[in-house]
């Protein structure tokens, strides 16, 4: 029967790719990247020699059918970018048409970029709410407005040019003196995590140039804090 194989790959240091998930690209039939050249990098770095496709948000509807077909046994490998596949990346229709043919499905443990921002942030982490990027336009305001009041430590994602964009509106909304931690470029060379609150923060990245991948934390709605907008 064939299976299908989430498998992570490092957010920037080659090393933090498990021998599990080396073992998976060299052993599987196909690798499905979102990058066929990025992951190519990664295959040669580790002697993987397995073929790669490319498959990614702008052709997986027309290149899953036509992958899935091929397959009798053995095993399918699907890799992001970065992370673990299906977290705020391609994965979840490869997931679906895996399950609805009746393929097995296994997920490997492995790099995903909002646990590390979230032990890091010092804030509560014994439950949290992931709610990957925001809205750039059309829903943007109201899924900020259904989170106000939400007590759960809240993580995003968000890429450099929009990162003084969202902590301006996470403060207009939220309040400035809520706690929060900035966290960048994890796992690479200049990795760094700021702490404050999203006023200080705010004021950092509107007078600064914002390089990397981000991942904001904000504290969750405590009704004994002052969370006003101030």
């Amino acid at each position: 029967m064939p299976k299908l194989v989430l498998v992570p790959t490092p957010l920037g240091n080659l090393g933090d790719m498990t021998f599990r998930a080396v073992e998976t690209l060299k052993t599987a039939r196909l690798v499905a990247a979102e990058d066929s050249r990025r992951t190519a990098v990664l295959c040669k770095h580790y002697g993987v020699a397995t073929p790669v496709v490319a498959v990614h948000a702008h052709n997986e509807h027309r290149k899953l059918p036509e992958i899935f077909d091929r397959f009798e046994d053995g095993v399918l490998a699907w890799v992001t970018d970065a992370g673990t596949p299906g977290v705020s990346d391609p994965g979840f229709l490869a997931v679906r048409a895996a399950i609805e043919r009746g393929w097995d499905v296994e997920t490997l443990p492995g790099p995903t970029a909002f646990v590390p921002a979230l032990v890091n942030s010092g804030l509560p982490m014994h439950r949290f709410c992931f709610e990957g990027f925001l809205p750039v336009k059309k829903g943007r305001q109201k899924r900020l407005e259904s989170l106000k009041n939400e007590p759960r430590t809240m993580v995003f994602y968000e890429s450099p040019h929009r990162v003084a964009k969202t902590l301006h509106d996470l403060t207009a909304l939220f309040g400035a003196q809520r706690r929060a931690a900035v966290c960048r470029e994890i796992s690479k060379i200049y990795e760094q995590t700021l702490r404050g609150t999203l006023g200080e923060l705010t004021q950092i990245y509107e007078n600064g140039v914002a390089k990397g991948e981000f991942v904001l934390v904000v504290a969750g709605f405590d009704p004994a804090a002052d969370d006003g907008n101030d």
